[in-house]
């Protein structure tokens, strides 16, 4: 069975002997978390570094998702994979992989997914927590990149489905920041237009806590390239708050 190896990781992980689905999933190493049990087997992440490069080796057994196109199921790693390469092809800023592969033993259903690290970034969360702290100029350019992003992932036909600031990842550059997206597993197509985009838009905002009306609104501003004052911002707006005040009662 053919794997995937990207051009740029193969010669390291050759070099250290892990250019192969056998010697990565023998390889012994201490996970980063507990293994999610759940979906009937187990899938776990580990951390893999290679003196210059680094990465997250993530590993499971029977943990598969059903849809109407594979009703027996298939691994997750292996939906997040194929989306991996999807927004790689419409320029969406998203995690890189470096090796996936599956297989069947005895009955065991297996599959890979190894990511490059991104060492250097730090999640939305993490800026969030202190948001207080930072000036109002890297604030703003930080929401600005928030907005690029989620412009890009949009324009490209594609709604997250898991748009929180755990899965936004940022770091600073000369000309400000820039920002790409980790968790591909329910990515799909925009199907429902505009009520896809609030609701990507809305997962976001309702868990960036230190964000008031006036964050949002800028973050609107950027997303739909308006005056924040303009009638355009404000109905966005006024339909993200709707959602979230549903969302809350429903609680």
């Amino acid at each position: 069975m053919s794997d995937f190896i990207a051009v740029e990781d193969r010669e390291i992980l050759a070099r250290h002997g892990l250019d192969n689905f056998d010697a990565l999933w023998n390889l012994r190493l201490d996970a980063v978390d507990e293994p999610n049990t759940g979906r009937g087997g187990w899938s776990s992440v580990f951390r893999l570094d290679l003196g210059d490069a680094a990465y997250y080796l993530k590993r499971q057994s029977n943990f598969l998702s059903r849809s109407l196109a594979r009703p027996l199921g298939e691994p997750t790693f292996a939906r997040e994979f194929r989306n991996i390469r999807r927004y790689q092809e419409l320029g969406i800023p998203a995690l890189q992989a470096a090796f996936f592969g599956a297989r069947q033993v005895a009955g065991e259903r297996r599959a890979i997914l190894v990511s490059r690290a991104l060492d250097g970034w730090r999640e939305l969360a993490a800026w969030l927590e202190q948001w207080p702290a930072f000036p109002g100029e890297q604030r703003a350019a930080l929401i600005a990149a928030v907005a690029t992003l989620a412009r890009r992932l949009h324009g490209g036909g594609q709604l997250h489905g898991c748009f929180y600031p755990k899965h936004v990842f940022l770091r600073e550059t000369r000309a400000g920041f820039e920002a790409c997206l980790i968790d591909l597993e329910k990515t799909r197509p925009l199907l429902l237009g505009r009520r896809d985009r609030v609701k990507d838009l809305e997962a976001l905002v309702r868990r960036a806590d230190a964000w008031g009306e006036s964050e949002i609104r800028e973050l609107l501003s950027g997303y739909l390239a308006r005056p924040v004052d303009s009638v355009e911002v404000a109905d966005w707006a006024s339909r993200l708050a709707r959602r979230r005040r549903s969302k809350e009662g429903a609680r």
